[in-house]
């Protein structure tokens, strides 16, 4: 009987050309994807207090209440500030913005706003008010940035069957 020996042949080469390939596309497909799936993220309260905390009666609780007929900026204990209705099929946010402005004007150390919202609006509408009612463009030494409204929002739903304020003096635009 004979014996065949193999001959000791090194190790074959390793071809690594397809994996490099592969990366070679892979990061920079990653890397750009990075900037696609940023989020941007808003943080809400809750309207109420805190256990045990009562608020003051001399406090001011502005609530915005956006609805399918308009706007309506108030205060909880005394009662409707403005009421801005919807004109050429969309919500007067830049009314918004002035009234608040005004109210901000008069309570500058103010920073909390509840935000109620209807159950007819969409998405888009209802971060375009949140938007609003955090900051406002301003110009400083000739450049714009960001002036603080009320940027501690709380969200609540408006009851389904929430009607637009209609008094004397607020569909002309006149605050009561």
């Amino acid at each position: 009987m004979r014996r065949r020996h193999r001959k000791f042949s090194g190790s074959p080469e390793l071809d690594i050309t397809p994996f490099m390939n592969l990366m070679i596309v892979l990061v920079p497909v990653l890397l750009l994807g990075m900037v696609f799936s940023q989020v941007r993220m808003i943080e809400l309260n809750f309207p109420g207090t805190e256990s045990g905390e009562a608020p003051s009666p001399e406090q001011l609780t502005l609530v915005v209440t956006l609805i399918p007929e308009g706007i309506e900026v108030a205060d909880s204990s005394r009662g409707v500030i403005q009421a801005l209705p919807v004109a050429g099929g969309e919500q007067d946010f830049d009314g918004l913005r002035q009234v608040l402005r005004q109210v901000k004007r008069s309570f500058p150390e103010k920073t909390d706003i509840v935000l109620e919202v209807g159950p007819d609006i969409d998405y888009q509408t209802l971060v375009t008010a949140m938007d609003t009612v955090r900051s406002y463009p301003a110009v400083v030494a000739a450049s714009v940035v960001e002036g603080e409204l009320f940027p501690d929002v709380a969200l609540m739903d408006a009851p389904e069957d929430r009607k637009l304020a209609v008094r004397e003096g607020l569909d002309r635009g006149k605050g009561a």
